[in-house]
């Protein structure tokens, strides 16, 4: 896993084969950024990963200047490696929580200007992600919200939906 662009250019994290997450790609993830930076300036914005496995998008965030990233992750090996990656980086602009998704979503009080989730593409409850972060005003004014997912689920008639990118077997809705 590498990262793609900002201050930690470059820098590369050997995954452990036992991880049951993957990065997200980073043909697919150096374009969907391309696209977000239409969007939004990361530079001294406040960001949270829902579903952060790898670490890839947290990393990728703090790269790109981001004041602080947020990433929730459940798995215990999972999150003990975000913890070693941003500790290698020597940053303490990551604030990593280990627990259930939905139960941080339902608890947060805080409002972002970037929301990334990468659910399993399985999971069942990835339906309800976009609504429960509007319902939930987990965003800023201007904010923007991605959800990763697989090519059979179509988000063009929820609200906020604002476009949908596809590069390869990833799909991202973007929503404001």
């Amino acid at each position: 896993m590498r990262i793609i662009t900002g201050i930690y250019k470059g820098r590369h994290f050997d995954i452990p084969r036992t991880f049951k997450a993957r990065p997200t790609t980073d043909f697919a993830k150096e374009n969907i950024f391309n696209v977000v930076r239409g969007y939004i300036d990361f530079e001294g914005t406040v960001a949270l990963d829902l579903f952060a496995g790898t670490g890839s998008i947290t990393l990728e965030l703090l790269s790109r200047g981001c004041a602080s990233v947020i990433s929730v992750e459940a798995d215990r090996e999972h999150a003990d490696f975000i913890r070693h990656c941003t500790e290698k980086l020597n940053t303490d602009r990551n604030i990593l929580i280990r627990g259930d998704v939905f139960r941080f979503l339902k608890t947060c009080r805080q409002k972002f200007d970037f929301i990334f989730s990468d659910p399993p593409y399985a999971l069942n409850k990835l339906d309800e992600i976009p609504a429960l972060i509007f319902n939930y005003g987990l965003l800023k004014e201007g904010g923007v919200f991605i959800l990763e997912h697989g090519k059979q689920k179509d988000f063009t008639n929820v609200p906020h939906f604002v476009e949908h990118r596809a590069y390869g077997s990833v799909n991202f809705s973007i929503f404001k």
